[in-house]
């Protein structure tokens, strides 16, 4: 029974997020869970913040109060999780812990996934997804910094650039 690790949302108690994953962390070295519980995330985000017309960049919880875990659920993993000091319980109905979805782990930008992009700009691609799926257009440029690229297609005799996330594209073979 190959067990796959998944994304799961515990709630804590507000400002005990980073008390709550470093505990965690302790415990699974301590007792070498690391095939059970693979990953603890914060969510943060870096934003501006003016005080005294002074600006000064801040590192700021996505989520107050949760802490992401990727981990495989079982009996023994869900008692460590549920009874490390500051967390009230997993997200879910009635407390049954409940993984995120492939989307939602993706939206959340909790995993980096990598994409090889095996195009360049001048390439013809195939448009895999989205209202444009099975047309031919040519890559005009990629912006790997917002995961987009740029193609040119031809509707109705008429040049059209689309914008488009990476991985909604393939190249022609």
């Amino acid at each position: 029974m190959a067990d796959v690790a998944k994304w799961y949302v515990i709630h804590t108690y507000s400002g005990y997020e980073n008390k709550v994953m470093t505990n965690l962390e302790k415990i699974v070295e301590n007792r070498k869970l690391h095939d059970l519980i693979e990953d603890i995330k914060v969510p943060t985000e870096k934003v501006v913040e003016v005080r005294d017309n002074k600006s000064k960049e801040i590192e700021r919880k996505v989520f107050p109060g949760y802490v992401l875990v990727k981990m495989v659920m079982t009996d023994e993993s869900w008692y460590v999780v549920r009874n490390v000091r500051g967390v009230t319980g997993f997200v879910g109905p009635s407390s049954k812990p409940v993984a995120l979805t492939d989307d939602e782990v993706a939206n959340l930008g909790v995993e980096q996934r990598v994409l090889e992009i095996n195009y360049g700009e001048g390439d013809n691609v195939k448009i895999m997804d989205g209202p444009l799926e099975g047309y031919i257009g040519v890559v005009e440029e990629i912006s790997k910094e917002k995961k987009k690229v740029r193609v040119i297609v031809s509707m109705f005799g008429r040049e059209t650039p689309i914008e488009l996330y990476l991985d909604q594209v393939r190249p022609l073979e």
